[in-house]
């Protein structure tokens, strides 16, 4: 598997302005790959086959034929501080990204600018210590700090999340992370949510619970077609919609269209050889796209391109021509939102 695939496909309106808001960067030596249990869960082949994703790889696919103008990276565990407070640790993936960003901003790998906003991490549950962390987040972030994640993703299938399924159920109803989610609000910082579909009630529940906080629900809310719900995707299409249309209902919720390409949607374009055209990945995910911007509206609404994770289905160039498809018959205003305007707001990029 590979970056920046030579194009298969004609690029689609090649000019028109992307701001990217979801993709990480990272460094995983194979040794962290070396103990994987026996059949390796999809989630982790796709990371195996990709240890490395980095400024030149992530600007060989912002080059692979789309207008890409900006980024958001949004956290993944990359370059943890090895020494000091457990609290304090992720911190470091903030420095490492703020040295990336300011390398694409000093124009000399052209015009894009990569991680122009950074979504970081803090264990919300810890108490007191989360303002501290916070402030040591922004200070380190350069200005380009802009919010954080937290993942509450759970099910009690095993097989669902496999080796990402790192916390218990019910996180974001504990009384010890509503006690450190509400230092966002004094900080201006906005949330970025990531659950599974059977969760979306506990998003909704969060954003009524703290209305002046931004909350950013990745992944068009993780619909589920694996382990347990293999071949229950399409069944519980009603639930999923019903979710999402409750939360459309909240001023303070955005959506992010993306993350379809991972393993957890059980579609048949995940691993598929040879890759799916983007026509055929179009088709698979035009019911969730559709129906989130119908509920929220383009102006709550952004493409994301979550690499290198959707790797698993298609190349950077095949996603947003896949994205491209879905929108043909948006107006260019409607476009401009969904393509660039709706990040650079929910984000508050300087660009």
């Amino acid at each position: 598997m590979t970056h920046a695939e030579p194009p298969t496909e004609t690029i689609l309106e090649p000019d028109l302005p992307i701001v990217d808001p979801h993709h990480h960067l990272w460094d995983r030596p194979a040794a962290s790959f070396a103990n994987l249990p026996t059949p390796v869960h999809s989630f982790t082949e796709v990371t195996r086959r990709t240890p490395r994703y980095l400024l030149d790889q992530l600007l060989a696919d912002f080059g692979s034929g789309h207008n890409i103008r900006a980024s958001v990276f949004v956290q993944c565990g990359s370059m943890y501080r090895a020494d000091g407070p457990e609290a304090f640790k992720p911190v470091g993936e903030t420095e490492f990204v703020n040295g990336v960003a300011a390398m694409s901003a000093s124009g000399v790998y052209g015009e894009v600018r990569a991680c122009a906003g950074i979504v970081g991490h803090v264990d919300l549950t810890r108490g007191a210590v989360v303002a501290e962390v916070l402030e040591a987040h922004i200070r380190a972030g350069g200005g380009r700090f802009r919010g954080i994640r937290h993942s509450a993703a759970h099910d009690a299938d095993p097989d669902v999340l496999g080796p990402v399924a790192r916390v218990g159920a019910g996180l974001y109803e504990s009384a010890a992370f509503r006690q450190g989610y509400r230092q966002l609000g004094a900080f201006g910082l906005s949330f970025d949510a990531w659950v599974l579909e059977p969760q979306l009630a506990e998003v909704i529940a969060l954003a009524e619970a703290f209305p002046g906080t931004r909350v950013i629900l990745n992944h068009v809310g993780t619909p589920l077609g694996l382990g347990r719900y293999r071949g229950r995707r399409e069944e519980r299409f009603a639930l999923w919609r019903r979710s999402i249309c409750g939360l459309a209902t909240l001023p303070n919720v955005m959506v992010k269209l993306g993350g379809l390409a991972m393993p957890f949607c059980g579609f048949a374009s995940f691993l598929a050889s040879p890759p799916a055209p983007s026509s055929q990945l179009a088709t698979e995910w035009k019911p969730y796209i559709e129906t989130c911007i119908e509920a929220f509206g383009v102006e709550r609404c952004m493409f994301e391109s979550n690499f290198p994770v959707d790797l698993g289905s298609c190349s950077y160039a095949t996603l947003w021509n896949a994205f491209k498809l879905l929108t043909a018959g948006c107006s260019a205003a409607e476009k401009a939102e969904l393509y660039s305007g709706t990040a650079t707001r929910a984000y508050r990029l300087d660009l």
